[in-house]
This record gives C-alpha cells, sequence and structure tokens, in this order.
C-alpha cells in the first residue's frame, strides 16, 4: 500500500516541518469572510462530489464541539480547533449534534429543548462555515455517553409506555421512535440564530449520522436494526432532500456474510451485533456507509503487528464492498490507536496512521470508493479533562502535525480546483 508514496515524505523534510509548525503559531491571518457561498456535497455513484468534482477527505473528530460551546469560557476552544484544522488542510469534522438529559443537555427531555445548548450548536455551524470545515453530525449515541439510548428508554419508562427496559428497545418501540423522530425534525428544521439558515439548508453540513456505533445485542439476525435504519434515513429524507445521509456503522460484516469469518476480527463476536455492514448500506436512502478502525480494541491479543495487517485487510474489503457490492462512498469515520495497549509508542500510531491515509490516497487517486477517514480525536491545549486515549493535540508532536498536513496536499491534486476555499492551506502546499 505505501509503494509510490515513498519519494513524496522526503520531499517535504525539515524545512516542511518548520513551515508548518509556523503556519500553526504564527500570526497568519485566514481572511475568510462570513458571508461565503457554499455548494452542497452530493454522491455520484462511489464518490462524494462538491462542484462537480471528485471529493476525497481527509478529516477528523471533535465530538465536544457543542457540549464546550455552551458556557462561553470554553468556546473559543472551538474555533481554535476548527482554525487549526483549516491550517492543516481538513475538510471534514465529524461532532455530536446531540446530548440527551445529560450536563447542559441539548434535549432535556422528550421533545423540551435547552435553547442556550441550541444556540451552541447553531455556534458550531457557524463557526464551521467562517473556517469552511463541513461537519458530520451525529444525532445520537447507542454508547451512554451523552444519554444515548439509555436516555431514551428512560425516559419511556418515566412516561409509563416503555414497552421493555433494555436499552435496545430504542430500535423497536414505537414511543420511542416518536420521541427520536421529534428530536430528528427539531434538528433539521433549527434556524440558526447566527446564519438565519435553516440545518436542512445549510450545505456547511456535510452530513447526518443516524447513530453513532449503532448495535443491537437482542437481535443478531440484524433484522430490528435493518428495520430501524430503514425507517430513520426515510424520515430525514422526507425533511432534508439536500444532505447526505449515513447510518454510523462500525463496519462489521454481519451472520450471513461470508466475509465475517475472513475479514472480521477473529472470535466471531462482530457478527453477532446485530449490525451488518453490507445489509445495513444497501438501505436506498443511506447514502454513504461508515467504517470504524480500532483494532486495538478489537482484539484480546495485543500485538502492533496484528493490527497493522488486520486494518490493512479491513480498509481494502470494505473499499471493494464501496466499488462492486454497495456503489456508494466509505469513509472511514473513526479510526484511532489507544496509548494504553502493551508497549504503546507514538511513532507506531504515526505508521498506523500514515497506513491509513496511504490507502486512502491510493483509492483517491485511482478513483475508488474509499472516500477518505477521520481521526479520533483532536482537541486543543487545556482539554485534558476530556482528553481520552486517543486523543491528541495535533501541534504538540510536529511529525504527527506534519503527517496530516502532507496527506491533505496529497489529497488537493486529486480534488482539482477545490483548494481555493481555504486561501491559508493554499500556501501550505
Amino acid at each position: 500500500m505505501m509503494a509510490g508514496n515513498g519519494f513524496f515524505y522526503p520531499l517535504f523534510g525539515f524545512a516542511s516541518i518548520v513551515l508548518l509548525i509556523y503556519m500553526s503559531f504564527g500570526d497568519v491571518k485566514m481572511g475568510f469572510e462570513e458571508d461565503v457561498e457554499l455548494s452542497f456535497v452530493e454522491r455520484k455513484g462511489s464518490q462524494f462530489v462538491l462542484d462537480g468534482k471528485a471529493f476525497y477527505i481527509n478529516g477528523w473528530n471533535s465530538y465536544w464541539f457543542m457540549v464546550q460551546s455552551v458556557d462561553y469560557y470554553t468556546r473559543p476552544r472551538v474555533s481554535e480547533m476548527l482554525k487549526a484544522g483549516a491550517k492543516m488542510g481538513l475538510t471534514v469534522c465529524r461532532t455530536w449534534a446531540f446530548n440527551d438529559g445529560d450536563y447542559n443537555a441539548l434535549q432535556t427531555s422528550p421533545g423540551v429543548f435547552n435553547e442556550e445548548a441550541f444556540r451552541a450548536l447553531d455556534y458550531v455551524i457557524a463557526e464551521a462555515r467562517r473556517h469552511r470545515i463541513r461537519l458530520l453530525l451525529s444525532l445520537v449515541n447507542n454508547l451512554q455517553a451523552y444519554g444515548g439510548k439509555d436516555q431514551y428508554v428512560k425516559w419511556a419508562w418515566q412516561d409509563g409506555v416503555g414497552l421493555s427496559s433494555s436499552n435496545d428497545s430504542f430500535f423497536y418501540d414505537p414511543s420511542i421512535k416518536s420521541y427520536f423522530k421529534t428530536y430528528v425534525k427539531a434538528i433539521l428544521t433549527r434556524k440558526n440564530t447566527i446564519t438565519g439558515i435553516e440545518y436542512r439548508h445549510d450545505p456547511i453540513i456535510f452530513g447526518w449520522e443516524l447513530i453513532n456505533e449503532p448495535r443491537c445485542l437482542t437481535d443478531p439476525s440484524g433484522d430490528t436494526l435493518q428495520e430501524w435504519i430503514e425507517e430513520m434515513s426515510t424520515f430525514v429524507k422526507l425533511i432534508d432532500k439536500k444532505h447526505l445521509v449515513t447510518i454510523g456503522l462500525e463496519g462489521f460484516y454481519g451472520p450471513n456474510d461470508p466475509k465475517r469469518l475472513t475479514v472480521n476480527p477473529p472470535e466471531g463476536w462482530a457478527s453477532r451485533l446485530g449490525s451488518d455492514f453490507i445489509r445495513n448500506s444497501q438501505t436506498s436512502n443511506i447514502d454513504f456507509t461508515s467504517v470504524h478502525i480500532y483494532p486495538d480494541h478489537w482484539f484480546h491479543k495485543q500485538d502492533f503487528e496484528v493490527y497493522m495487517k488486520f486494518l490493512t485487510k479491513w480498509m481494502i474489503s470494505h473499499i471493494e464492498d464501496g466499488d462492486t457490492v454497495l456503489k456508494k462512498p466509505v469513509l472511514f469515520s473513526e479510526y484511532g490507536l489507544s496509548d494504553t495497549i502493551k508497549n504503546f509508542s507514538l511513532a507506531d500510531r504515526e505508521r498506523m496512521y500514515r497506513t491509513i491515509l496511504d490507502i486512502s490516497h491510493k483509492s483517491a487517486r485511482k478513483n475508488q470508493s474509499g472516500a477518505g477517514a477521520l481521526v479520533w480525536q483532536f482537541l486543543v491545549g487545556g482539554m485534558s479533562d476530556l482528553i481520552d486515549d486517543f486523543g491528541m493535540v495535533p501541534w504538540e508532536r510536529p511529525s504527527t502535525y506534519s503527517l496530516f498536513i502532507q496527506h491533505s496536499c496529497r489529497l488537493a491534486h486529486v480534488n482539482k480546483g477545490l483548494t481555493h476555499q481555504n486561501p491559508s492551506f493554499k500556501r501550505v502546499c
């Protein structure tokens, strides 16, 4: 996978790293206008398209944007991260558009919203527009953080309408599905108090993710989750026909897919989670599919070389699926290497990330379905309370910072004519 790219990295060398550090910390004005004419990202076959041209992504996750924008003293962190992302040539950030029943909740109870938190989300979208970073907005969590499925089930029980205490009832309880639809409609039709644009009409939003990492353990056949995906993706499209929609899958092959034996993580557990990469992604109202890459979490044996062999096979398999079976873009919407694994080193993390970016670049050069990758996760300084075992402040390690910018420069050659959207980054390449 790395063949053919080796000449590129020495080309930048030490001088490149010095320049990149200066671009991060120097007083370089972005020159962005607040009123920016933008187009919607669309899908044409297995590619994303922007202004009629193929659009491949180098991006990141910062799930914390909205919750950090509620309080004015933490709000500047969002602008700082978006500004830094733009300088790095990154084009898409994935973040949460939910906070259900938690501290500074956006949704305090079913269909009841905290206007202060909603204005925080307005701010995130407005700042992203100012810095020309598109947002992939996730609508609910399969996990407990920031409410998730559990909170919806609790609300149903408190209202006396819940069918089951299982958090998987989120996917089949009519009352809970009604709660979620009310939430989705409120998000999509929200008029931004800063820009004056309804979310569904704002092209700075790259697309909607239905749910982060859906699993339905009580129905390993996958039928329950599949029905939910079909219903909710149809509902979103009824309200918003302009934006792309994805599910939020981890990418595991389902119980009837032969690839469960050859590509999934070992020991068979990944095919019994109620999700099914191919079946779910073939849903007509799903525009692109997503895949996550966490071999250190998926393997019991902690062996970095095993991780590397797996991730290469994992990525290539899903790109082939996008090209030949799904005919849709495949976005690797999360990837990371935990710093808690045995013998962890930053050099290994960079090696892993470089391999992921090289495979992404190869897909882009060949006009394949591998549409890009979003690293988990970036933060700014002073956020030790929110950093996890994958998190990083990218400019604190010049070699890591340089790695992402070099990849952005490679993609700038593929995304011909699109770099004009970011005058600051154009000077770097």
